[in-house]
């Protein structure tokens, strides 16, 4: 369940909202004028959740490569490797 503060809790209870956002690696969504405006996380959570954005990337990139054949065998390219080239 998401825990949903209002934007003067950011102003009144910063440490409290930090504290949480530590210990249980989870995001705090932050609300203005009862709407959703912000989501407030630790650097260490904001962090993991770019890495697995990057990961898939990656892996999005590598399956888009092999559909239009753009990848060789692992042993090919480790020869090139070998060779210099």
């Amino acid at each position: 369940m998401p825990v949903i503060r209002p934007s003067s809790d950011l102003r009144n209870n910063y440490s409290e909202i930090s504290e949480f956002c530590h210990k249980y690696k989870e995001p705090v969504y932050i609300t203005k004028n009862g709407q959703g405006d912000l989501v407030v996380m630790s650097i260490e959570t904001y962090e993991k959740l770019v890495g697995k954005f990057e990961l898939h990337k990656l892996i999005d990139e590598g399956i888009d490569a092999m559909q239009k054949k753009k990848v060789r065998a692992f042993k090919e390219a480790l020869a090139d490797i070998e060779k210099g080239l």
